[in-house]
């Protein structure tokens, strides 16, 4: 089994980094070329990112994927259940450690060392229906179909392999995904990554990547995520939403002016600051097409 190690911070960590986040904008742009999209949407120039654990889906995205594999007899029950302790501590304190993220995501990526991108995307299709899409939350696909309802392109943003972070993407009606390139070589994936996890502040480098490469302006984008680990990404764009915020995340939304949403439990959400998660500036001139606009 092979396991990718983080370089850490200063100049290499930086620079691995900022590879990652390249990567997975060309990953994301060339996806987004080649399926089967509608026409572009009205307001060109304003996006929404999400992240994907515990924001959009209920848990580890990665976790899952694991479970489908395990079933499949792609590796054994004690990996599993390695893998579910760090679910555990996910669920039950809320908030991701660099650690255990690295730990989870490298040794999750590493079981697909040798097999197909094809295989895996088949895999992939099947474990979504059985064991993610039931795990959506609604509160957080209902605020990203109203980007979408405003003519804005909606992409997910997630340390998860940029494979599988399509699929979820494209079951749920969006742009794209952003996620962890994994290198393939003949369509055989070799073990190691591009770059580094996209994780941290690679979120932030893809983001800017990607605006880069469709004309976005990151002042008129939204960012959404429950971790403070994404605090980077969630600084890049305009406006700032935390969604099921971990532990430390609710004191900075609240020094920065963030929106607070928490679809956790029946309590109304928090609005801090923010008078929509579309933003002043995505609000000009976009809510007028969109209303006669739907992506889906």
């Amino acid at each position: 089994m092979c396991v990718w190690r983080s370089r850490g911070d200063g100049p290499e960590g930086e620079r691995l980094a900022e590879m990652a986040g390249e990567a997975s904008a060309d990953a994301a742009v060339a996806m987004e070329a080649q399926a089967d999209v509608p026409p572009a949407p009205p307001d060109l120039t304003a996006a929404a990112f999400f992240d994907v654990d515990n924001t959009m889906m209920m848990g580890a995205s990665i976790f899952h994927f694991a479970r489908g594999l395990a079933a499949r007899k792609y590796f054994t029950t004690s990996d599993l259940a390695g893998f579910a302790w760090q679910q555990i501590k996910f669920r039950v304190g809320g908030r991701e450690s660099h650690s255990g993220v690295q730990s989870s995501r490298e040794q999750a990526l590493s079981f697909v060392a040798g097999k197909t991108v094809a295989e895996m995307n088949q895999v992939g299709e099947e474990i979504y229906d059985e064991l993610m899409a039931d795990k959506i939350w609604s509160g957080t696909r209902a605020l990203a179909e109203m980007h979408l309802n405003a003519g804005q392109r909606v992409w997910l943003v997630t340390a998860t392999p940029v494979e599988l972070a399509a699929i979820i993407s494209r079951r749920l009606g969006l742009t794209g995904a952003l996620g962890t390139v994994a290198e393939h070589v003949d369509g055989v994936y070799t073990g190691r990554l591009v770059g580094d996890l996209l994780h941290g502040r690679a979120k932030a480098h893809a983001v800017r990547a990607l605006a880069a490469r469709e004309g976005l302006n990151l002042r008129r984008c939204t960012a959404y995520s429950d971790s403070s680990n994404d605090i980077p990404m969630l600084s890049v764009c305009g406006t700032a939403v935390a969604v099921n915020p971990d532990a430390g995340l609710p004191v900075v939304a609240r020094a920065r002016g963030w929106e607070i949403r928490d679809f956790r439990t029946g309590r109304k959400a928090a609005k801090i600051g923010v008078p929509s998660v579309l933003g002043a500036g995505a609000l000009a001139g976009a809510v007028a097409a969109g209303m006669a606009y739907r992506r889906r």
